[in-house]
């Protein structure tokens, strides 16, 4: 829609001695406009133009006003963030920037306030910031997000040479790796707060993964990196094919469409496709209700289509920009076998039609993934051939019994498997193997309960499960843990997971129809038929044993008898424990509670009893390995008394995470002392001399744990392991795992040494302890093959912890320096699991603390981390002066 000039504002506009008439003037002027703007709107629907046209009313809107309340001198007006990218979405405040050539004084503030209440007195919102040059450089280099919004700065009135001079140094103090690096880690943290799923049942069209967001930030990236401010300029970089930039497109105008339609439908600004709105959009486009689908229902599955789409393009394109941005002063290729290599740390394809010649390489693809720990995922130009070949998965592709084998093989892998599945439904490969999947991807659950679509909770259910398997969440499940890893063949839960809701959206009873579905697969995959029979039970009764722990009375024998006789064997109801309580914590982050938990382990074990067993926890390996430790502290001459007394102060997780030898050194060193007053250390050699294990006990405080890395350091002992427990007494129990340098291999010697001095080390005054060490260089190979840091920090299940997951080039000094970074934060750590992969570290750390307990400081708390992980010395690598291309 054409718009008229500023010049032809009404002459009020210009009076200053009627500057209310003015401002009434200029409301009522922007309000037939913006109305104006609509109308053309729906009669062509164009989102571009629209938000285009909302711009420009702003803009002229804008400097009417400042005809009535002039800016202070020599200050310019900028419009900032998606008002300074040209998008004004209905609904959606004004980010403006006043930039003043000096701090303000009396008169400069007087002028300010004056504007921004006539702001709110014609209707529009702003969001309104003041800063001097300086000051925008400051807030720009503290915050990722101010940079950002600043980056899109666009002059709306005043001193142009200020504008341009603000402009000039927002560009200079832009460093592209830097900045990729910062909004990566603001990208998943953003993402973690939206449960890291596009597919929550009211999603965020703007903020949630595979939102507006996040083409956003690959546009701020491209334009960082010199590739481009738009689509069309992006996709002449070879970072896009025709196909991608044409489906990315569809997507963008769609979700551009829906934010427009809420925005209107709400009346204000709303992002979230809320219930009570689903309903009402899917009548704007056209949707109906059909057998067993409303027609919300519809509309979500398109959105999630869309969704879908941005999130593999974002991660297409991440990969590309971060491949662009860090290239490798030298390249490397390791040749796996005659389809696939790894070639920058991720597995690449040998020839690029390998998918279309060999289908299926499209299973075995994510196998070799899983069975390659060193590998950093897929390439992109994998992922890309994959994207492409996915047709190739017809019946014949099914049929194919190598195929089926491949399929079960990557659920009987030791590691990698949810990762495996999440990209396999991302890619569109696991709907077409299993087209019974395919149905219930972006299925809608109009529930109370459900939080994720029928396929998300499916794959969240099969998280759980394999957290259960890791020693990690051993305190977050500490008889799942107990349990499954009694419990052969656990690989079958997953298939059960797979396949427990996946009849939902049918009509009639899910889990009757998907006890077929399962049957069928597990016979079509030549299961054995004792198999066959657990996977039938288990998908045709999911809920039984929650709904009888939660609804009928344990206390009555009867009910627990009848459930046993239900249930028929031990091995089938330790399966279906595990199975219901991943189930229960897949639903939704706020479902579980502690009350649940109990419940449903007073069933299990009344149960157990009633079908004849002893308690489970005679006979699990927790039981076995308190049973194997206390035979050797009574060989060591200890009293049961004695040893029983100090083992009442540690729990469950502390037991799961140690083996009996291990148990018993402890017990044997601190039966008589666990008490205090005093500190104990205690090392001893591994093996022939392969490695000292160190065991330090003291009392817990916040910087314990940097304070014994300094001292490894100083030393130039590298940390292979790490196991940090706190007794119900607050003592800190923590076991280390180093090797000496190089150059030494006298273990014996340091055993001693370590056990004396580490020990007055931990009885020193803070202010005589050393606080810094000498920076440390990365091996050559980390130098030559840089490994992209990463961070990921997240709440655990039950609240108040949070789980920080690092991967980073190994070094001396780097777990001292991270736990410098949590002592600066006031963040305490509880636990840490500490894996080297050669040159490469990937450590898990749960923390608590209050520094972690809101969005800004959790994102500072990740910046610092990924600084230290070496994020400075790898952006100091040089940047390729052309855009790369995949392999």
């Amino acid at each position: 829609m054409a718009t008229r000039p500023a010049a032809s504002l009404p002459p009020a506009a210009k009076d200053p001695d009627r500057p209310q008439q003015a401002l009434a003037e200029l409301r009522t002027r922007m309000q037939a406009r913006r109305t104006e703007a609509v109308q053309a709107w729906r009669a062509h629907l164009r989102p571009d133009t629209l938000l285009s046209a909302l711009r420009r009313i702003a803009d002229e809107t804008l400097r009417g006003l400042l005809k009535v309340h002039p800016l202070p001198s020599g200050a310019c007006a900028a419009a900032v963030g998606g008002y300074g990218r040209g998008e004004l979405y209905p609904g959606s405040d004004l980010d403006i920037l006043i930039l003043l050539e000096r701090a303000p004084d009396t008169a400069d503030r007087e002028r300010i306030e004056a504007l921004v209440a006539a702001l709110w007195d014609i209707g529009l919102e702003p969001g309104l910031s003041v800063r001097t040059l300086e000051q925008c450089r400051q807030e720009a280099a503290a915050d990722i997000t101010v940079q950002t919004s600043l980056l899109e700065a666009r002059w709306l009135a005043g001193g142009r040479a200020l504008f341009q001079r603000f402009r000039e140094r927002m560009q200079q103090d832009l460093n592209p790796c830097d900045f990729y690096l910062a909004k990566r880690t603001e990208m998943q943290q953003r993402h973690a707060r939206h449960q890291d799923t596009p597919y929550a049942l009211e999603p965020n069209c703007k903020e949630a993964p595979g939102g507006l967001r996040d083409l956003q930030v690959l546009l701020w990236l491209a334009r960082a990196a010199g590739l481009g401010t738009t689509w069309t300029a992006v996709a002449r970089t070879d970072l896009l094919t025709s196909a991608e930039f044409r489906a990315l497109r569809r997507a963008e105008l769609a979700f551009k469409r829906l934010r427009i339609e809420l925005h209107l439908l709400a009346g204000r600004r709303e992002d979230r496709l809320l219930f009570d709105l689903q309903p009402r959009l899917a009548l704007i486009y056209g949707f109906e209700d059909q057998p067993h689908r409303r027609a919300g229902e519809l509309l979500m599955q398109r959105y999630y289509w869309a969704a879908r789409v941005v999130c593999q393009v974002n991660r297409l394109l991440m990969l590309a920009l971060e491949e662009h941005l860090f290239p490798r002063p030298q390249d490397e290729t390791l040749v796996l076998d005659d389809d696939f290599c790894i070639r920058r740390g991720r597995l690449a394809l040998i020839r690029q039609d390998a998918f279309e010649r060999t289908p299926g390489l499209l299973l075995k693809v994510f196998l070799v993934t899983q069975q390659h720990p060193e590998l950093q995922g897929m390439a992109a130009g994998t992922l890309r051939a994959m994207w492409h070949a996915r047709h190739r998965i017809d019946r014949a592709f099914r049929d194919d019994p190598a195929n089926r084998h491949l399929f079960l093989e990557i659920l009987r892998q030791p590691r990698g498997i949810v990762h495996a599945l999440r990209d396999m439904t991302m890619w569109n490969i696991l709907p077409r193997y299993l087209p019974v999947f395919r149905r219930i991807v972006g299925q809608m659950q109009h529930d109370l309960f459900h939080a994720y679509t029928v396929d998300q909770h499916i794959l969240m259910v099969i998280r759980n499960l394999r957290r259960f398997t890791m020693p990690e969440h051993a305190q977050e499940y500490p008889l799942a843990s107990q349990l499954i890893a009694d419990l052969d063949e656990h690989w079958l839960l997953y298939v059960a997971a797979l396949f427990h809701d996946i009849a939902k959206g049918r009509g009639g009873d899910h889990s009757q129809l998907g006890a077929a579905e399962v049957r069928r697969f597990a016979r079509h995959h030549e299961l054995p038929r004792e198999s066959v029979e657990l996977l039938d039970f288990l998908v045709r009764e999911h809920l039984t044993l929650s709904q009888v722990a939660q609804k009928r009375d344990l206390s009555d024998p009867r009910v627990v008898h009848d459930f046993a006789a239900r249930v028929g064997s031990r091995r089938r109801l330790a399966a279906l424990y595990l199975l219901t309580v991943a189930d229960i914590r897949g639903t939704s982050p706020k479902v579980w509670n502690t009350w649940k938990g109990k419940l449903l382990e007073d069933l299990y074990h009344r149960t157990y009893a009633a079908l004849g067993g002893e308690q489970p926890d005679t006979r699990t390996i927790l039981a076995l390995r308190k049973d194997a430790a206390a035979a050797e502290t009574r060989r060591m001459g200890l009293r049961d008394d004695s040893r029983e007394a100090f083992w009442s102060q540690l729990d469950v997780a502390y037991f799961l995470r140690h083996d009996a030898n291990e148990i018993a050194w402890h017990t044997r060193h601190l039966y008589h002392c666990f008490q205090g007053p005093d500190p104990v250390v205690r090392a001893r050699v591994l093996g022939q001399s392969e490695a000292l294990q160190i065991l330090a006990y003291a009392p817990d405080r916040p910087d314990l744990f940097m304070d014994i890395c300094t001292y490894f350091d100083r030393h130039g002992l590298s940390i292979q392991d790490a196991r940090i427990h706190t007794t119900r007494q607050g003592w800190a129990l923590d076991s280390f795992i180093v090797l000496l340098p190089e150059h030494d291999r006298d273990y014996r010697a340091y055993a001693t040494l370590i056990e004396h001095e580490l020990r007055a080390a931990l009885d020193a005054a803070p202010a005589s302890r050393p606080d810094t060490l000498a920076p440390h260089a990365g091996s050559r190979r980390s130098r030559a093959f840089p490994i992209m840091p990463t961070v990921t920090l997240q709440p655990d299940e039950l609240g108040g912890n949070w789980r920080l997951s690092v991967t980073a080039a190994d070094r001396v000094g780097l777990l001292h320096d991270l736990a410098k970074v949590f002592a600066r934060h006031g963040v305490g750590l509880k636990m840490a699991k500490i894996m080297t992969l050669g040159d490469r570290v990937e450590d898990i750390f749960v923390l608590d603390g209050p520094g972690l307990e809101h969005p800004r400081g959790q994102m500072q708390f990740e910046r610092h981390v990924l600084e230290t992980l070496g994020a400075a010395a790898d952006t100091s690598l040089p940047v390729s002066p052309t855009p790369a291309t995949f392999p």
